[in-house]
């Protein structure tokens, strides 16, 4: 199954050829969870602090459907 990928701040360092802000294409197993997608992509857990779903913040082991949108954010520090 295809799902679209947005990596958001400094996650898009997994996927430099993809200009910043933009959806990229992964192609996973029927049955995918959003933690097999993480690791496809060879994001260390800790990395990640939300997930989206077409717009819903999920769990690492809510499953994937053919056509999602995943927007994966990273932990955020400032001061």
């Amino acid at each position: 199954m295809l799902v679209k990928i947005k990596l958001l701040a400094t996650l898009q360092r997994y996927k430099p050829e993809v200009p910043a802000g933009e959806m990229f294409d992964v192609d996973l197993p029927d049955n995918a969870t959003v933690g097999d997608l993480v690791d496809h992509l060879g994001i260390r857990e800790n990395e990640v602090k939300i997930v989206y779903v077409n717009g819903r913040a999920r769990a690492a082991v809510y499953r994937l459907s053919d056509g999602d949108e995943v927007g994966i954010f990273p932990p955020v520090g400032g001061g």
